[in-house]
């Protein structure tokens, strides 16, 4: 098996590449170089190989191997962009000989400084902020330029940015995740994208992984990105944009976003308790409970992933047994875990994890739940908070939800439009009525009224997305918010299906000359067509509308239009459009 020492002496160490590209106009403007170690080794992973390096008191070779092995490389692949490469502030704050001597080995393969964008990472909490404010003009005056990696991970990222004036600083992709769903994180990144502004630094959103991220961040008018959803980091990587992102980036933004109700996770519940290797004794693990009378679940760990749970209750009464502590108190805590306890993701909503925990053996219920990021641990979650959480989600839905279709009502309608509105996404707000209604209620009661409501409830619920929000705002009136692009289709395909059904509530007669006739007042006898639905809709983009009040005009407007349509129909109002 390599060491650390073979790995460093052979210089058995390769590099890998990940795009990092402009989010405005798609094009790749530079490359993280990131440092493997040897395949099929333990060492192969950064944070392993790393980590051996500083027990070894060689940390300040290895990186320094590591810098030569990414310039190295990145100059044989002759990219065009800039290369972004990671130096601890270790190595930053090195005399200047041997900061002449990276510009020496930069101008030795062919680079120029300006190639070269310095990625300063945080590795110590306290330092002389002077001593990198001149080690950052030093290189600057060199050529190369300055970027603060992992914003918002570290020590003191916001001072460091103050003091260092940076090109570029990136934001961590803990603040990336779910930035669609999660409104601090979202307010942060917004805040972070201002300083910017004021400061002539460009952001780089690192950890883009999913289409909704990259909409976001995009929106907010972050300058970069990098993440798995746009590239991984290959070896030889790609010299352009993807076509589907370039796609995505150039079109007009019609992001997605989940219901205002189910956008809470289990990150609300997420509290860190420290958790014990899976090779820890059994008397240790005693011990912390003893030590910790509110401490009643422990989470048991093997390199980082949760593989099980140890309970107050289970431990102590298994302890109380005569000899029992004497025979397995040194023996791996393992034998006293509980190895089926729930795993969720950090991205679970509540809702899932509440019909989970429901569905799963009793004992969960106060064993708590493990949450884990990548499948690395990073806390617990006890049932009691998802219940009393769960059940103040539910009372406060229900107090707002239109008592026949259960359908959000007015009140979470216009809290979903101001959060779309909020996040600086583009959506299409949809306000859906029935035609002849009024009629049919006349002729055939409120009950059967009330099914062919209730129907047409169902029927928006199966031909929307999951990620977008329909609500009932009362009587034959529905609020359909699209937040994907496919929406004209799905609304032409909730009129076929629409009108395919609702003959199904008339009576034969009725049915066989098309509608109903009703007597006024007057004795005067009035024929109503067959039901129709009627959907009025508003593009909203661009800053066209700020509050819920300005949609709800539009949209109002929009349906009336439709209404003026025979039969079913779909009318876009286009004169809000810039």
């Amino acid at each position: 098996m390599l060491d650390i020492k073979e790995i460093l002496n052979k210089k058995l160490l390769s590099a890998v590449f990940q795009p990092i590209i402009n989010l405005h106009e798609p094009s790749i403007i530079g490359f993280e170089g990131l440092i493997r170690g040897p395949v099929d080794c333990h060492l192969h992973k950064p944070s392993m190989l790393f980590d051996h390096a500083r027990q070894f008191n060689l940390i300040e070779d290895i990186e320094l191997l590591a810098m030569q092995v990414v310039l190295s490389e990145f100059a044989k692949l002759q990219f065009e962009g800039k290369l972004f490469l990671n130096v601890s502030l270790d190595i930053l704050l090195q005399s200047d000989i041997k900061k002449n001597e990276t510009l020496n080995f930069v101008n030795s393969i062919g680079l120029q400084p300006s190639q070269v964008v310095i990625e300063i990472t945080e590795n110590i909490p306290t330092y002389d902020y002077q001593l990198l404010k001149d080690a950052a003009k030093f290189y600057q005056a060199l050529g190369f330029e300055i970027a603060i990696d992992d914003l918002g991970e570290g020590f003191s990222g916001l001072r460091l940015w103050s003091e260092l004036r940076p090109n570029y600083v990136k934001v961590d992709k803990h603040f990336i995740q779910n930035i669609h769903i999660d409104s601090i994180k979202l307010q942060f990144v917004k805040s972070i994208q201002e300083i910017a502004q004021k400061s002539d630094s460009f952001i780089i959103a690192e950890g883009v992984e999913t289409f909704l991220e990259l909409e976001v961040v995009r929106n907010l008018g972050i300058a970069f990105g990098q993440g798995y959803y746009i590239s991984k980091p290959q070896a030889k990587p790609l010299y352009s944009v993807q076509k589907n992102i370039q796609e995505i980036l150039t079109r007009k933004s019609v992001a997605r976003d989940s219901l205002l109700q189910n956008r809470a996770t289990v990150e609300k519940l997420l509290k860190y308790v420290t958790p014990v290797d899976v090779s820890c004794a059994n008397e240790e693990v005693f011990k912390m409970f003893e030590q910790e009378s509110n401490l009643y679940s422990i989470p048991v760990i093997d390199k980082g992933v949760p593989v099980g749970i140890i309970s107050r209750y289970s431990m102590i009464d298994g302890f109380a047994r005569p000899f029992r502590r004497e025979l397995y108190g040194r023996r791996s805590c393992s034998m006293m875990m509980d190895s089926s306890a729930i795993i969720v993701d950090k991205s679970i909503t509540l809702q899932d994890l509440n019909k989970l925990v429901l569905d799963s053996e009793p004992h969960h219920l106060s064993l708590g739940f493990i949450i884990t990021d990548n499948n690395q641990y990073i806390g617990l979650g006890s049932g009691q908070d998802l219940l009393r959480l769960v059940t103040y989600m539910q009372l406060n839905a229900a107090r707002y939800a239109n008592p026949l279709t259960l359908l959000p009502g007015n009140v979470p309608i216009c809290e979903q439009m101001d959060y779309l509105l909020n996040l600086g996404v583009s959506f299409v707000a949809c306000y859906c009525d029935l035609d002849n209604f009024k009629a049919f209620n006349d002729v055939y009661g409120y009950q059967r009224g009330d099914d062919v409501i209730q129907a047409t409830a169902k029927l928006l619920a199966s031909v929307i997305s999951k990620n977008d929000f329909i609500g009932h705002v009362g009587g034959d009136d529905f609020i359909v918010l699209f937040t994907i692009e496919d929406w004209e289709i799905r609304c032409n395909m909730l009129l076929v299906k629409f009108d395919s059904i609702i003959k199904g509530f008339y009576d034969e007669t009725d049915k066989l000359r098309g509608g109903l006739e009703t007597e006024d007042r007057q004795g005067k006898r009035h024929f109503h067509s067959i039901i129709g639905l009627s959907i009025g809709a508003v593009l909203v983009e661009n800053n066209t509308f700020h509050t819920h009040h300005e949609i709800s005009s539009a949209i109002s407007i929009a349906k009336k239009q439709a209404k003026r349509i025979e039969g079913s129909s779909l009318f876009l109002e286009r004169r809000h459009l810039n």
